[in-house]
């Protein structure tokens, strides 16, 4: 592929949610969210219809005239996330979606990603630290030193039940005594 039909294909396909939001301050929680819809000159009326059915998806609407700087981290996270699904991606991306929230915020996030899963059939490839944030997920990857360690299934277990696994999980592959 030529270095457009990659842009293309990823913005086309592919999600990406950073950690740190990669927000544009200069345009507003609306404006971000439109951008690839733009990129791809889409028509307007889509756009517009798109945009606004995606804030209300993620509870934006009453923000979405506001800069990045003026709403919290939660706000800033669902409006990057909402970016990253505006064009109907198979796959999302997420790089530590809440490694930067409270506790709230990121409860919020992964229940949204769990949505987005459950409603429209998007992939969420996930890197996390957080036991509580993998909860949310069908498969967890345990990875150590650059090495797949092991790999667990929510099987239809409660998110609570699949907590405790992961935890327990964890313990099982923790440091041995040489790492003390």
């Amino acid at each position: 592929m030529s270095k457009n039909e990659l842009a293309l294909f990823r913005r086309q396909r592919m999600g990406f949610v950073f950690q740190d939001y990669n927000l544009l301050d200069s345009l507003t929680l609306r404006e971000n969210i439109m951008v690839p819809m733009v990129l791809d000159d889409q028509e307007v009326d889509d756009i517009n219809t798109k945009t606004d059915e995606t804030l209300l998806l993620f509870d934006l609407d009453e923000v979405k005239d506001k800069y990045p700087y003026m709403v919290s981290g939660g706000q800033q996270q669902r409006a990057a996330i909402s970016r990253a699904i505006i064009n109907d991606p198979e796959v999302i991306f997420a790089d530590e979606p809440t490694g930067n929230l409270d506790s709230k915020s990121s409860s919020i996030v992964m229940k949204t990603f769990a949505k987005l899963n459950a409603l429209k059939g998007v992939t969420i490839v996930m890197v996390t630290h957080d036991p509580f944030a993998a909860s949310y997920c069908n498969r967890v990857l345990f990875i150590k030193d650059g090495k797949a360690l092991l790999e667990i299934t929510r099987d239809n277990k409660e998110r609570r039940a699949f907590f405790d696994r992961i935890l327990e999980s964890l313990a099982f592959i923790g440091g041995g005594e040489d790492d003390l």
